[in-house]
């Protein structure tokens, strides 16, 4: 058993470094005539399980958090920093976590250049990600983090280029940077044999040699009367271990994918439409059992106001997965997936009170698994510094080897509040 006691010293050291961190008025004017920024935030968030889950603690999530964000920004260049401390009560630890530490430079008018720790985003779905192959964090998703951290940070090179033709967005990640994926440290899981949580923590092997096991993503895109198309590529690995050793461990294989998007205004609203082909390196025809197959991802949505302050988007999802053939003759766990995985999302946000509360919606359902997820939160700005947030992670299925599914026992709900500075 860890030291509590010691938990709740980090907690009011870092209670006291965010007061701290409130700077005076003179202060703060020395730092505006240097062209630097600091901002951040203190929260407490607290949030429990609906149902006992004999794999996992009480509580999914039970921490102090402190942010710290410093922007410098010069005529040549601008470096920021963004890094969390928190006290975790569900581990019994103390936790630290840099976001973003970058430098970025524009040498050229038709080039820009961050290298650094950063966050990464293309494509065009919400909360659905095709081509988006950055990392992901979906252990701070499930269990009631704030939806900005279901994007995790990447250690990369990226360069930007404008041109009369296209813009082009080149991203070199010397490192394989995976998603921060279920272990069962905080979510249980199906493992392929039952439901398994801390009591079989997911011992993965990470490819993780610098400029060997790296990754590399390439976009291009050009805006046409108002629509935006564009197409991707992406050579490094599944971001997710979905692979096993030759003994059984857990690991990342091979990948590299091809796709395509096209956003712009359709009627009233925006439509977006994007494809992806995912090609599976180390099993081309599917025949390995512990190798996944290669996939083709296909997404189309709209998103319109449906009311004042009130939008709606609707997305229609499908994985297929290719060599279905050769699966099912090699899958010998009694539980094969479907040849194609089918998702309907609907996010809904309603803004009030002169938009100082938030009402909001992510739904997905899933009708060839037969299960669901549904994130409802709440959002109200007390002041411009204080912000009350609640919210649940809310599982269903009817069987527990879907991917919703094996997630039933964590079904939650968690409040936060937060302060600003």
């Amino acid at each position: 058993m860890k030291d509590k006691a010691a938990l709740a010293a980090l907690a009011w050291v870092m209670l006291i470094w965010a007061n701290a961190a409130n700077l005076h008025a003179g202060e703060r004017s020395l730092l505006e005539r240097l062209d630097t920024e600091v901002h951040g935030y203190t929260e407490l968030r607290y949030g429990a399980r609906l149902q006992d889950d004999p794999e996992e603690s009480d509580a999914s999530v039970m921490e102090t958090r402190l942010q710290m964000e410093i922007l410098k920004t010069t005529d040549w260049f601008d470096l920021k920093y963004k890094g969390d401390a928190w006290a975790d009560g569900v581990s019994e630890q103390g936790e630290y976590d840099t976001r973003e530490l970058w430098f970025f430079a524009r040498p050229l008018d038709m080039l820009d250049v961050k290298i650094g720790r950063q966050i990464l985003t293309w494509g065009t779905g919400d909360l659905v990600f095709l081509n988006d192959l950055f990392p992901k964090d979906w252990r701070s998703f499930f269990i009631g983090r704030a939806a900005e951290y279901l994007k995790a940070p990447s250690d990369a090179i990226k360069v930007g280029l404008f041109t009369n033709v296209c813009d082009i967005d080149l991203v070199y990640t010397p490192r394989f940077d995976p998603d921060r994926f279920i272990t069962g440290e905080y979510v249980s899981y199906w493992d392929g044999d039952r439901l398994a949580g801390q009591d079989a923590v997911v011992n993965e092997v990470t490819p993780n040699a610098w400029f060997k096991d790296d990754e590399f993503a390439a976009r291009l895109s050009r805006t046409f009367t108002g629509y935006e198309l564009a197409a991707y590529g992406y050579d490094g690995f599944w971001k997710t271990p979905n692979a096993r050793t030759r003994d059984g461990q857990a690991t990342f294989s091979r990948l590299r994918s091809l796709g395509a998007s096209l956003r712009g205004q359709v009627g009233q609203g925006i439509g977006n439409t994007e494809f992806a082909w995912y090609q599976s390196l180390d099993d081309t025809y599917g025949h390995d059992p512990n190798i996944p197959n290669s996939e083709l991802r296909y997404l189309v949505g709209y998103s319109r106001e449906i009311a004042p302050e009130c939008t709606a988007t609707l997305q229609y999802y499908v994985e297929q997965m290719l060599d279905y053939a050769g699966y099912r003759e090699n899958h010998h766990d009694g539980a094969p997936r479907d040849e194609l995985r089918h998702v309907l999302t609907l996010q809904l946000v309603q803004l009030l009170m002169n938009q100082n509360l938030e009402l909001a919606l992510s739904a997905y359902c899933c009708p060839s698994d037969q299960d669901a997820y549904l994130r409802p939160t709440i959002q109200y700005t007390c002041t411009d510094h204080l912000t009350l947030e609640g919210g649940g992670n809310i599982f269903l299925g009817e069987s527990r080897t879907t991917f919703f599914g094996q997630f039933e026992n964590n079904t939650n709900l968690y409040l936060a509040v937060r302060y600003s500075f």
